[in-house]
């Protein structure tokens, strides 16, 4: 019978030597390509990968009843930290490992075809990346090997394992073993030719990403390549596997026949050179591409330490460092001036105060459109004290660019009236990373102040800039300090930047009512019954509205029915809606970074209060008059109190509405409420323990996810 199955086995290998011309290789690696749906999850397979290298380098053929190992393999194996972190690996893989050696074992036994095998297990793994693929599929052919040859070793000495062997039929195949040696040998070259590829695979994915430039021709070789060595590395281990398995209940004739068995074997470093890189290529030019890319790895370190001492050496001026920042072509100027667009030296910086805005392309309108009022209002006073510094944007974008990108970074220096970089590539990689890990960019912009000797003075003034605006110049953390000992919590601080009538208002002396929400049916109630209550105390009152932060779309819906129906002022622009909650954001953030909260800090529990009003499902009222007297509470509250106006009235002529309207609200509190501050996660530090404005009681913490598409 055995005799009979061989001819049909072998006749298939040879169809299989010359299975793809070279006009089928795309559409073979299109197919395998097409399998390819990583998830993101990150395992790290190393230690998974020192184990499959001990197993293939214990069970290397040798003589039966020998093993060859070193003690550090050993030790190495037996340390507590490697089995616990093999350990946790295992736990996420073991089961996928299995179905890898049970798929490969039912195709290979039946004489299934390599390709269709090899395709299914990519279909397995789909999820993975390449480097997770290639060694779960050389973990799991690992562990049928070993046991191969851990009876093979063994069968001589341990009574259990003679008795397997017996029924694998071992011993007559040992017995052969000089027969054997040249298909031994070629399977051993071809496990060697795989470890060496997927070593490359997993070292070239391991790459830090900060030095490494996708656009260069040794990384886009590696990662073209990439596919190509997986799916041959696999197809490997599935023609090692049919071999080992053929080994298994063959006849005398056909193991001491061998010449039509090499035809397999021979698929991997020979017969690919017609079609395809050969399999000594592949390992040959995956190594050579890592190489590259690690030169250019160590270039990007020793540019990135030069960067870091020339920050740590005092400058004569601030050109050495402008310039290691911002590099230029040899036929470009470096910047361009976005007020005239015209491209300019960066001569135009030296011993200049520069704040370095640093964003990338999904800088906001709000954001472009707030600082840029303010940098055009102290151009117009040049020579003024706090109009001496230059803005200068520096794009961080290091994907790979594209034409909705250009058109992007386009729209973006068209709002600029300040200096910016031509174009985000000639932003050096080591740069980029000085200002993603020592300034922390993350997304949201900085702010970075330079003086004019080039030192860093401010981290990130983008909190002091929507507070105070160019006052806040130099810009200094003492500078910020000082400015916050001037203040007080006044209607000033928390509305003159967003509406130049509070000035008029203030002046008139008149009282002012911010209020704020999305419920349209509770701002009529609201604005009506306030009104009445204002004629009732004989108090001349204007209203604002100011919306609610992150509800564009709603807050200018609410703003066309306020005015249709005449309830109350608005903001001209929903921006400056975006504004009045980032100052708040940026007063809080400003407070923490100088130790203040809620505890210890009047300004800062009323900001925290303010907060929470705008995470409050209800609508919210502040109340002034002056400087000095102002009210305060959310939407229900504030109604109720309003309502039984008659019950406090005649406390209004005797200490004011204000003090009135606070002494009932002070009744109308109870010890049982619900307050929620909502921060973005990627603005400044969130600290971790925040108390309630309230009560006093540390908040607990949670995470939220919102996506605001309106």
């Amino acid at each position: 019978m055995a005799s009979a199955t061989v001819p049909a086995r072998t006749s298939k290998f040879k169809g299989e030597r010359h299975m793809f011309s070279t006009s089928d290789d795309n559409a073979m690696l299109n197919q395998i390509r097409a399998t390819h749906a990583p998830d993101g999850r990150e395992i790290d397979v190393k230690p998974l990968l020192q184990v499959i290298d001990d197993i293939f380098h214990l069970a290397a053929p040798t003589i039966p009843g020998t093993a060859e190992g070193t003690e550090a393999q050993i030790d190495m194996l037996d340390s507590k930290a490697f089995q616990s972190s093999f350990s946790d690996i295992m736990e996420l893989l073991a089961y996928t490992i299995s179905k890898i050696s049970c798929e490969i074992s039912c195709k290979c036994s039946s004489g299934g075809d390599a390709h269709a095998t090899t395709l299914a297990v990519f279909n397995m793994l789909s999820s993975y990346s390449w480097d997770t693929k290639v060694v779960l599929v050389l973990a799991a052919f690992s562990v049928y090997y070993g046991e191969f040859w851990l009876v093979a070793q063994l069968y001589l000495t341990n009574p259990l394992a003679k008795s397997v062997a017996i029924l694998k039929q071992l011993p007559e195949i040992m017995e052969r073993s000089d027969y054997l040696k040249p298909k031994y040998e070629a399977i051993s070259s071809l496990i060697r030719a795989g470890l060496s590829v997927t070593r490359c695979i997993v070292e070239f994915k391991d790459l830090p990403a900060q030095y490494i430039t996708h656009d260069t021709p040794a990384y886009e070789a590696a990662t073209a390549l990439i596919p190509t060595a997986a799916y041959w590395t696999i197809r490997s281990i599935v023609a090692c596997a049919s071999q080992i398995m053929g080994l298994l209940g063959m006849s005398h004739e056909y193991i001491a026949s061998t010449t039509e068995a090499w035809e397999l074997i021979k698929l991997g470093p020979q017969s690919w050179q017609h079609t395809r890189p050969s399999y000594e290529a592949i390992g040959t030019l995956l190594p050579s591409h890592w190489s590259c890319c690690r030169a250019d790895e160590k270039k990007q370190m020793e540019a990135y330490q030069i960067l870091v001492r020339l920050f740590e050496t005092p400058q004569l001026d601030n050109m050495k460092i402008l310039k290691a920042l911002i590099t230029a072509k040899e036929d470009q100027m470096a910047l361009i001036d976005g007020s005239t667009k015209k491209t300019a030296s960066i001569e135009v910086l030296r011993r200049k105060n520069v704040l370095l805005l640093i964003s990338d392309l999904e800088l906001s309108h709000e954001e472009l459109s707030i600082l840029d009022q303010m940098y055009q209002e102290s151009r117009q006073y040049p020579t003024r004290a706090e109009s001496q510094y230059e803005v200068v944007w520096l794009p961080v974008d290091s994907t790979p660019w594209n034409e909705t990108k250009q058109k992007q970074f386009e729209y973006l220096q068209s709002m600029m009236s300040w200096y910016l970089v031509p174009h985000p590539s000639l932003l050096d990689r080591a740069v980029i990373r000085y200002i993603k890990e020592v300034w922390h960019f993350n997304q949201k912009p900085l702010l970075v102040v330079l003086d004019t000797l080039g030192r860093v003075v401010n981290p990130n003034a983008i909190h002091m800039m929507w507070i105070w605006g160019s006052q806040a110049f130099p810009f200094t953390s003492a500078r910020e300090e000082a400015l916050w000992k001037e203040e007080t919590w006044r209607i000033e601080l928390l509305a003159d930047t967003i509406e130049p009538l509070i000035f008029t208002w203030i002046q008139q002396n008149k009282y002012i009512c911010l209020y704020g929400g999305e419920d349209m049916e509770w701002i009529r109630n609201f604005t009506t019954r306030v009104k009445a209550v204002a004629q009732e105390a004989g108090i001349p009152l204007e209203m604002l509205y100011v919306g609610k932060s992150n509800l564009k779309e709603k807050v200018r819906k609410n703003n066309s029915i306020i005015l249709a129906e005449n309830l109350s002022h608005t903001l001209p622009d929903v921006t400056l809606t975006w504004f009045f909650w980032a100052r708040l954001e940026s007063m809080w953030h400003s407070k923490a970074q100088h130790g203040k909260s809620a505890e210890n800090d009047a300004i800062t529990q009323e900001i925290v209060t303010m907060l929470s009003f705008d995470g409050s499902d209800q609508g919210w009222a502040v109340i002034s008059r002056g400087s000095a007297e102002i009210a305060k509470a959310k939407g229900d509250t504030i109604l109720l109190c309003l309502n039984e106006f008659g019950k406090w009235k005649e406390e209004v002529g005797l200490i004011g509405f204000v003090h009135a309207l606070n002494g009932y609200l002070q009744k109308l509190h109870t010890p049982h409420h619900c307050n929620r501050l909502i921060l973005p996660g990627s603005t400044g530090n969130i600290p971790e323990r925040v108390v309630c404005a309230e009560c006093g009681r540390p908040m607990e913490k949670f995470l939220m996810y919102r996506c605001c598409t309106d």
